[in-house]
């Protein structure tokens, strides 16, 4: 039987990035404190207030009863631990860093789905990369960060592992569709190539998460970061978080005039 191997920020990172090359998904469990899950609540209380909740549309991407808010580096600066996480740069540097120079955050989003949302259908987060066929190489993965219990009723983010490697046209069997069930604190990892979806929320409750991805260096960002954070927001974030947006050259790519932005 399938299953999304679980860890915990203690165990070895090549003990994490071996079994996360062969299953496309780990859990790390207890990676970050109720403190500073109580401060990223309280940073993002206002905008996941105000943030739309979609009409009930079986065709949406985005299922209904979901609230979403992305530029988090400017938003919430209780993301920039998790986005710079030692234990998982040191997995996303295993997966990605052979096929780039340095990598950057491709996707930065807070996600609440509630009661009554549909399940989502299953997708890859390479799919906007048609250029590659299916299975494509390593080009981008995802973290999710519970700031909330994650179970099977509340909408436990679906995963079908060792779907990174299958052929073009492989349709996952129902029991290889698995919910990735953790507590607050802890971290879904996945690869880009990973067949994986929002689970329905069946409970009376709302799940809580924040999704961070990175992708190579000279890949093309799903998230606009200069335009989330132009220059007079991200003169203010932290060097490290800058680089990571992308705001470091890769190789010859990325150059800019100093004068019109510093």
């Amino acid at each position: 039987m399938p299953a999304i191997p679980e860890f915990r920020s203690t165990d070895a990172t090549t003990d994490i990035a071996q079994a996360f090359d062969e299953a496309g998904a780990v859990v790390l469990h207890n990676m970050q404190d109720e403190d500073n899950i109580a401060r990223l609540k309280e940073e993002l209380s206002a905008v996941m207030a105000a943030a739309p909740m979609g009409e009930d549309d079986p065709e949406a991407f985005y299922p209904a009863h979901t609230r979403r808010a992305t530029a988090l580096m400017a938003r919430a600066p209780s993301t920039h631990p998790l986005a710079l996480n030692e234990t998982v740069n040191a997995v996303v540097q295993d997966h990605l860093g052979k096929n780039c120079e340095r990598y950057h955050l491709h996707v930065t989003a807070a996600l609440e789905i509630g009661p009554g949302a549909r399940e989502q259908i299953l997708h890859r987060e390479s799919d906007p990369y048609t250029y590659f066929p299916v299975p494509r190489p390593n080009l981008v993965m995802s973290a999710m960060w519970a700031l909330t219990d994650f179970h099977k009723k509340n909408g436990a983010t679906l995963i079908v592992p060792g779907s990174h490697k299958w052929e073009e046209g492989r349709e996952a069997e129902p029991g290889e569709v698995l919910n990735a069930e953790m507590s607050a604190g802890s971290v879904l990892l996945w690869a880009g190539g990973t067949l994986h979806a929002a689970a329905a929320n069946v409970s009376d409750e709302w799940r809580f998460g924040i999704i961070l991805s990175y992708g190579l260096g000279w890949l093309r960002q799903e998230e606009n970061q200069f335009l989330d954070a132009p220059p007079p927001v991200s003169a203010r974030l932290p060097t490290e978080i800058r680089e990571l947006m992308g705001f470091k050259m890769h190789g010859s790519l990325g150059f800019h005039d100093p004068s019109l932005t510093d």
